[in-house]
Order: structure tokens, then sequence, then C-alpha cells
């Protein structure tokens, strides 16, 4: 793992020539387009940085951008990596380690999510306040690499308390209603099935997606502190009147853009204070 993160530095290094940002974010599923907000400085397709993983989902378009979101440096995953699309667990740590060894400090995680809770409907917006991994995967199995973190860590505050603070004030000040809770990784790629999100429902996940753990777990290991977003595009299966389909899931994701970007600009650019 070493050697693909050395590969992956020296491949950003050599086409991004600037000091490197120290908040990350990646996009989630429909949110894509966040990219057109930043003042961008450079873009690196991942298929120009050796031993990414690329991502072959629609709504994922697989670039990295660095510039700036008001007055923060950033740099943005346009698209991220899913283990339903066949890649490793410990692929999955490429990127946050690459970062980690860039200088990255803050990792802002966001995915579109489903809602177990009928009064948090599509269009929702939720801050990740812990979670629970259900993909049966996790990207630190095997021998520990010292060089990242120890082979023991706490999870305790898996997703940092400043920054939760933070995202909450900055919904307060746009007047943007922030739902809170616990976020629960499957592996998919199917949706889940009714009888599922009723025993989801019954261990207390508030929300449930098919990313973000793994990321997370792989920054914790490494001493990056962590937000986590989920935009809700559908309810659960049992809960939703229609099947469910990615293509819900995108056209829920446009619609609720505006407020998520709104959100994620104040929060971003008061990481920088």
């Amino acid at each position: 793992m070493t050697q693909e993160v050395d590969r992956s530095v020296s491949a950003i290094k050599a086409a991004y020539k600037g000091d490197f940002p120290k908040v990350a974010l990646i996009l989630g599923s429909g949110l894509g387009k966040f990219g057109d907000i930043m003042d961008i400085d450079t873009i690196i397709s991942y298929d120009q940085i050796p031993d990414f993983p690329q991502p072959t989902v629609a709504g994922h378009a697989g670039r990295l951008l660095i510039g700036k979101v008001g007055k923060t440096p950033l740099v943005c995953m346009q698209g991220r990596m899913h283990l339903y699309e066949g890649h490793p667990a410990d692929k999955l740590a490429i990127s946050i380690r690459t970062f980690k060894r860039l200088g990255v400090e803050k990792l802002i995680i966001t995915n579109a999510a489903g809602s177990l809770h009928l009064d948090m409907p599509a269009g929702s917006i939720m801050r990740i306040d812990d979670h629970v991994n259900m993909s049966g995967h996790n990207p630190l199995i095997g021998l520990n690499d010292d060089n990242f973190g120890p082979r023991f860590f706490d999870m305790t505050e898996a997703y940092d308390p400043d920054m939760r603070d933070k995202l909450a004030h900055s919904a307060k000040a746009l007047n943007i209603h922030l739902h809170s809770g616990v976020y629960v990784q499957l592996t998919g790629p199917n949706f889940e099935t009714p009888a599922e999100i009723r025993m989801l429902g019954k261990l207390g996940i508030d929300a449930v997606g098919m990313s973000t753990v793994q990321e997370c777990l792989v920054a914790r290991h490494c001493g990056i502190a962590v937000a986590g977003v989920s935009l809700i595009t559908n309810l659960g299966a049992g809960l939703s009147p229609t099947p469910l389909s990615h293509e819900e899931t995108l056209t829920e994701a446009e619609k609720a853009f505006g407020d998520i970007s709104r959100l994620l600009v104040h929060f971003i650019d008061g990481l920088s204070a």
C-alpha cells in the first residue's frame, strides 16, 4: 500500500505544483456538479493517478478538482468508488491515504441515502453523527501499515464533534433544516428489502446507503478529522410508494442540490477561519 500511495502522491504533485489543500471533499451520487461552484485551479482525471480505482457509476465523473470554495483551499473527489463495483476494500484506502500524505487534515464525506423516517423525506439533509458498518468489509483488514496509523484505533468520535457543530451552525445561518442521525452502509448494488429496512429501523438506523463507512475508517485510522452529510433521495423500501432506482436517486439529488450546495459552501468557507 505504501508504494501505491507513493505513486499516487507523485502523480498528483507532478500535475499540481501549489500548496496542497488541507480540506478534502468526496462528492456522492448526484452531487458532482458541486465542482461548478468551486474556483478550480487544476483538474486531474483519476486515470492519470496510478492505482486510483476508477468509478463506473453514473453521476461519478472520476476527477480530482483542486481549488477553493470561498476562502478555503479544497481538493474535491468528483466521484467515488464503491465496493459493489468490484473494488477490493483495501483499494478504497488509496485515495484517503494519498490525501493524508499530501497534508489533508479534514475530510467531508457526502452521499445519497435512503431515509428510514417518513418525516425525513427525499430532499432532506442529514448530518451523520455516527455509523454502523454492515457492508461485511473493512479496508484495514490485513497487515497494518504503521506508516499511516496504529493496528487498533478508537472510533468513539468517528465524526468530528467540532465539524458537526460547524455544520449545524451553517445550517442555522442559512435557515436550512438539518437532520442528524446514524448512517448504515450495506454493500449493494441492490436496494434493501422492506424486511431489511424494518430491521435497520429497530437497530436505531436513520439513513442507509452503499458508501462512506470505508472512507471514514481509513481517514480516522490515519488521523484525519471527518464530517459526514447524507442527501436523502428516497424513503427506504416499504416506506416508499414507488420502486427504488438509481435514476430516482439522481433526480432527487438534482432537486435538492440548491440547499446542500449552499450548506457545503458556507461550511467549507468557515473551515478557513
